[in-house]
């Protein structure tokens, strides 16, 4: 976790939230955007000069909308606060339990302690994952997955650790590789090779191929297992832009589909299309050759500033995301079991109360 800034420094200078939550991902590659933004949202807390009921959730609502605003494509993260704002609440409802009435002190302190505890436990949620999940990938099997899921890559590794031990699973991967780059030690490379890399060091053979070959490959498939950003109520998922696709093929070719995804993802949406989702995406972007030459002018204008020029060209490729809807998926396995998607909603309501 960040460290909070001290001295004079701090006193003149604001808590940023969304520069803390932008912090929080590039520090820790493993972390996913529910639980940056959970952490943010408790660092805010730590550095609140806040000393009411009152002032803490007027905080925490104003600086979780800046939040949402401030990020291209805030599903992801959506999960985290709202799960985190419901928390607060509903300790809040019961402050005499946590000492003398009125005394906000150990209120605050209580919260933050659990707020920490809470972040722990969903980092550990992955190796619950892949504990339920490596009975799916069967010896002999091919699975094929996309995109950089740091919990696909996990119940995969799992799947194929104990090399030659009476667990080990010998089994294929066909790993599609999408356009947006990775993170961390090899930001050029397509996301997902780290994976690819980790599997094949391990002695799991790993087919790579382009998004436009994933029909031809389906039928060297036997199971498809992706990740996704949020699992909505309905039981589908958001997930990167081309899973929807696969999710077709898969049903059309009659492959089991599992989406691997934390608890703590599972957010409160309920969109029926790919058109319901409450971002806005310039996927279908309709250009006449005037409209070519003011973007060729702008980003000419852009280039001036490297840095903003890069962040602008990374974040239609990395950001877009579809839907998947919930009878294309054969099962959800997370951190609290197996799920049917239609048993989203109740996991929803554990969840939330």
């Amino acid at each position: 976790m960040a460290a909070p800034t001290s001295g004079s420094s701090a006193a003149a200078k604001p808590f940023d939230i969304v520069a803390t939550y932008n912090d929080l991902l590039r520090s820790d590659p493993d972390l996913t955007m529910p639980i940056a933004a959970i952490e943010a949202l408790v660092l805010l807390l730590t550095n609140s000069p806040s000393s009411t009921i009152s002032e803490t959730l007027d905080l925490l609502e104003k600086s979780t909308a800046h939040l949402k605003q401030s990020i291209p494509n805030p599903i992801g993260l959506s999960a985290g606060t709202d799960l985190f704002q419901r928390y607060l609440i509903t300790t809040l409802q019961r402050p005499g339990q946590l000492g003398p009435a009125g005394d906000f002190n150990a209120i605050r302190a209580h919260l933050l302690s659990n707020g920490r505890l809470f972040i722990r436990r969903a980092k550990e949620s992955r190796d619950k994952i892949a504990a339920f999940g490596r009975g799916f990938v069967r010896d002999g099997s091919t699975v094929l997955t996309n995109g950089g899921s740091r919990v696909v890559a996990s119940l995969l590794q799992k799947a194929a650790d104990e090399k030659g031990g009476p667990s080990a699973v010998r089994f294929k991967v066909i790993y599609v590789l999408s356009s947006a780059k990775g993170t961390g030690a090899h930001p050029d490379e397509p996301e997902g090779m780290e994976t690819v890399r980790a599997l094949r060091a391990k002695g799991v053979p790993v087919a790579t191929i382009p998004e436009s070959a994933v029909a031809y490959s389906m039928g060297k498939a036997d199971t498809v297992i992706v990740g996704a950003e949020g699992v909505v109520e309905n039981g589908g998922i958001v997930s990167r832009m081309g899973t929807y696709q696969i999710g077709l093929l898969a049903k059309a070719m009659g492959k089991p589909f599992y989406v691997v995804a934390e608890s703590h993802k599972f957010v409160r949406i309920y969109p029926l299309s790919q058109y319901d989702l409450p971002i806005e995406q310039r996927v279908i972007d309709f250009k006449t050759e005037e409209d070519v030459a003011d973007e060729a002018k702008q980003q000419q204008a852009l280039s001036t500033d490297t840095v903003d020029a890069k962040a602008v060209n990374t974040a239609d490729s990395a950001d877009v995301v579809d839907f998947t809807p919930p009878h294309l998926i054969s099962a959800l396995i997370t951190d609290s079991g197996v799920l049917t998607p239609s048993a989203v909603s109740e996991e929803l309501i554990k969840i939330w109360f």
